[in-house]
């Protein structure tokens, strides 16, 4: 007896990884960060399922119950929607669970003479043989489903949840027809029927998502072309507006000289004035920060400019002197889009309100970057489009700053409360830096 009880204990087993499985393939987001998460759902169905085997009599009730249960379960479990969910368990149990009991059906017709069950202690259970077939078409269909979806990257819509429901219905109705006719059936093609159609149902399934899927990711790839092609946009413009600064760079510094030789050659208040406001003028153009890296010093001086002219106030503290592992499109992708976004949520407050602080410099063994706003309360969407018509210049905001930050390991985190937003990225800073 107790060969059977680990036999089909090792059966539910794999049921559930078939689960943890699919889950995981098709639900992305856990609802709680914590190691467990990811492993909760497959437990407590695990233990929902063997009682209800063992220890009750639902009958033909048994999966539906489960079904819903499980449901339950993985949208408490992760923040995807319920259609995810609900795909989730439909796709478990026609490859898991239907797929099964039909194969062991028709085989049993052809191998056992329509004996599935031994009578042990009183007690009438599958023949092991059975459970040996169950655990092989668990294992064949895991492989298959993972080596299919594990690229999985396409959120299903309500239309989506509709078909695969359909589908699901279809499948349910003849693995429901083949568990109480399929072994009266004298007819072989009848039996083959049920089956084939539990099989042609997983094809129909698995090339479906497949097929959404291979779609999204190539749109996906199209937009990041799109963005990639911006962001060079972006870092060409502002490799333009080095350049020419460079040249007024050239023309202040001999200004500020000539300067200094016309003061003391003046014979009149009227000129007297004049060179005092040329230098006064030099040395406004002087006052901004000097980073230790151009293409940040091009950022803050443009964006000075625009928050200045948006009567926004602009306080900046940043040293990048010896971070040189930051590519110079990375460095336009973050400071760009970071102070874009600040800029455009200030614009909607009152001029008392506007004020944006960054920070960036080392920290312990990180490079840090900190942008803090005053903003309206529902700015914490991170995920909203800009509302600003230059997309030349401001591109898709967030996501880049986010693909920027993994790129070396790092990350992004936004923080929205109290009517002040916060934008933070730690990269780690390479070793071979870490002690200069």
């Amino acid at each position: 007896m107790w060969v059977y009880q680990c036999l089909d204990i090792l059966n539910t087993v794999l049921e559930m990884v078939c689960l943890y499985i699919i889950s995981r393939i098709l639900l992305k987001e856990p609802r709680f960060h914590t190691p467990l998460c990811k492993y909760i759902p497959p437990i407590i169905m695990f233990m929902v399922t063997w009682i209800f085997t063992w220890f009750s009599g639902l009958g033909a009730f048994k999966i539906p119950i489960i079904a819903v249960l499980t449901v339950i379960v993985l949208k408490v479990s992760y923040k995807e929607s319920v259609f995810q969910s609900i795909i989730v368990v439909e796709m478990w149990l026609i490859c898991c669970v239907f797929l099964t009991e039909v194969s062991i059906y028709l085989i049993s017709k052809f191998i056992f003479n329509n004996t599935i069950f031994v009578t042990i202690d009183g007690q009438s259970m599958l023949r092991w043989e059975m459970y040996v077939i169950a655990i092989a078409m668990r294992i064949v269909s895991m492989i298959i489903i993972y080596a299919v979806l594990k690229n999985f990257k396409y959120k299903v819509k309500v239309i989506d949840c509709v078909v695969v429901s359909v589908v699901f219905s279809v499948c349910f109705s003849m693995q429901i027809f083949g568990s109480y006719n399929i072994l009266n059936l004298n007819r072989v093609p009848d039996m083959i029927a049920v089956t084939g159609m539990v099989i042609l149902t997983i094809i129909f399934l698995v090339v479906f998502l497949y097929s959404k899927n291979v779609i999204y990711l190539r749109e996906q790839e199209q937009k990041d072309k799109m963005q990639i092609a911006q962001l060079q946009q972006q870092f060409a413009y502002y490799q333009e507006k080095l350049k020419d600064e460079e040249k007024v760079r050239s023309v202040y510094h001999d200004m500020k000289n000539h300067l200094l030789v016309l003061q003391r050659q003046i014979n009149s208040p009227e000129t007297a004035e004049m060179v005092e406001k040329l230098q006064s003028q030099v040395a406004m153009y002087e006052d901004y920060e000097h980073t230790g890296n151009d293409i940040l010093d091009i950022i803050l001086k443009e964006k000075s400019e625009t928050a200045r002219e948006k009567h926004i106030a602009l306080f900046v503290t940043a040293d990048l002197n010896g971070v040189d592992f930051i590519e110079p499109l990375d460095v336009s992708t973050i400071f760009g889009n970071g102070l874009d976004n600040a800029i455009e949520a200030s614009e909607k407050l009152p001029e008392e309100q506007r004020a944006i602080l960054v920070k960036a410099g080392r920290v312990q063994n990180f490079f840090s970057v900190l942008i803090e706003n005053n903003c309206l309360q529902d700015s914490g969407n991170t995920k909203s489009r800009t509302t600003k018509n230059d997309d030349f210049l401001h591109g898709f905001g967030i996501s880049n700053m986010q693909k920027a930050a993994e790129k070396y390991g790092g990350q992004l985190t936004t923080k929205c409360e109290s009517g002040k937003f916060l934008l933070k990225i730690l990269l780690p800073i390479p070793s071979r830096l870490e002690v200069q």
